[in-house]
Order: C-alpha cells, then structure tokens, then sequence
C-alpha cells in the first residue's frame, strides 16, 4: 500500500498537536507538520511546500480564533484565515490533492437552541467568523476535493485553553465570571480529531459539522470542568454578555453525520469526563 503523505498546518496548535500524535504513529502516512515555519499567507512559500513533499492530504488546522484579536487586526486575520485558505486550496487543487479546512460555529450569528445545520445560511457577526466563514468559501470555490469541518469550543491540552484556564483558576482557589447566556457544545480534541482520520479516508466532500452532542452554557461548562477535578465549582460566577434573559447559542447539529451515519459524536459531558480521567491517568 502506497503511503499518504499529510500535511498538517497550525501543528502547534490544539488540533494540530492532536492530530500529529495521532497520525505519525501509522505507518501508512508520512506526516509533514508545520507551524510559523511556514508562512501560509505567502503563496510561493505554500506552493514550495506542495511541489516538495506531494501532499495527498491538506489539512489545514493554522487559524487565529482570539475574538477580541482578529477584531483588532483584521487585515490580520483575514489575511491567515481567508488568504491562507485560499493558497492551500489552490495548490492543493493543482497536486489533486484532499484538503480539509477547520472551521468554527462563529460563522453563525447565534440565535437557534435547535442548532445549526450544515444546510443554514451562515451569518457572522464578527471578524473572526467572518474570515472563517471567506476561508470557507475559497476552499470550496478552488478545491473540489474538499472537506470543511465546523466544530465548537474545542478544548484540549493547550496553554490557551479554555479548560486549562478554568482548572487554573480551581486550582488557585480564584473566584471568576464566566458568560452564563452563551451557549455552544465543547468538544474534546480526542474526537474532533478521531473523526478527521475516519473522513480523510473517505469519498466524503462537503461540509461536515462536528461538536459533541448536547449543549451548555459557558458557566455551566467552566463548572462542570471543576467539580469533575474536585475544585468548588462556586468559584464560577455568572456574567452576562447581553440583556439578562437573552440567549446567545452557536449550537452545531451534526445533520450530515446523522445522514451518513458516518461517525457518532458523545455527549459533552461524557467527553469532558474521558478526557480529564486520561489526562489524570
């Protein structure tokens, strides 16, 4: 059997750590894995990387996904998010190449507490969703071979993880405010990226949406994180971001999934669980 040569892009990051530990451990894939080494805003440097190592897979994991930073250096942002999406679509595409772009629940605006299926017109609200959402588009104009994968509140050992962040804050014994009308699913990295292997390997193209099953709100996320590592899950206070009684939800249903019956997701809370036991373990 002939090897899959996979690039990974943003492989320092949660996914893209994952993801790397994973994969190098088959033998049937030759994993190159980047990070800031390779600039994929600059397309002759992106072009090099393809003519080099004749990817058969893409997938690009590089983003910035701080908020409060793509809104402050939007260029920026754009610029990673969009153009870099579109460098990797076009030279994937000329290698025939499989490409996979990370995508994210932002690209909605966050009013449906039934869920966003792949079929609902996206509409973002703010910089980040928005050159997410123009990264979206490139990969699926300039790739036909293409898989997007939208996730939500995805968490996993990074140093700017929301879960390491709230554990941090258990541990010290520190009192913090946490939105209690913000809704989404977290996900563990463990099954985002479980479920990237079974789609890689597939005739699959499209959009796919990929959060673990249920809901919660932020708070009670940051609680449930400390009172299953036996810290007071008191220490949580509620904030709200908006009038008190609005909902703000980015909820993702998982509608091709189900269609397909390619994958199952777990509940939130029994992902959370696993991964905080292995991790302890």
């Amino acid at each position: 059997m002939t090897k899959q040569t996979i690039w990974i892009t943003g492989a320092n990051g949660r996914l893209g750590t994952e993801l790397v530990k994973r994969l190098e451990t088959n033998k049937d894939y030759k994993i190159i894995d980047t990070d800031k080494d390779v600039d994929i805003t600059e397309i002759k440097e992106v072009e090099q990387m393809i003519d080099v190592y004749r990817p058969t897979i893409v997938i690009n994991c590089a983003s910035i996904s701080d908020v409060n930073y793509c809104e402050e250096h939007m260029v920026e942002a754009f610029r990673v998010n969009a153009l870099g999406a579109r460098n990797l679509a076009t030279s994937s595409r000329r290698m025939n190449a499989k490409i996979v772009q990370m995508s994210t629940d932002d690209i909605f605006e966050g009013h449906s507490l039934t869920g966003f299926t792949e079929f609902d017109t996206p509409n973002p609200k703010t910089v980040y969703g928005k050159s997410k959402l123009a990264g979206e588009n490139f990969v699926r104009e300039l790739n036909p071979k293409h898989l997007i994968i939208r996730s939500s509140w995805v968490y996993g050992a990074s140093s700017e993880d929301y879960l390491r962040y709230v554990t941090e804050k258990g541990k010290n014994g520190e009192a913090f405010q946490v939105p209690a009308d913000v809704f989404s699913s977290p996900t563990g990295v463990t099954q985002l990226a479980d479920f990237i292997e079974k789609l890689m390997n597939l005739a699959e193209y499209g959009v796919y949406h990929a959060s673990c099953e249920g809901s919660c709100s932020r708070f009670e996320f940051a609680q449930k994180i400390l009172s299953l590592q036996g810290f007071d899950a008191n220490l949580v206070q509620k904030k709200w971001t908006g009038e008190e009684g609005e909902i703000i939800s980015t909820r993702l249903e998982n509608l091709m999934m189900k269609m397909t019956g390619i994958y199952e997701m777990p509940d939130w809370q029994a992902a959370l669980e696993q991964f905080l036991q292995n991790r302890i373990n």
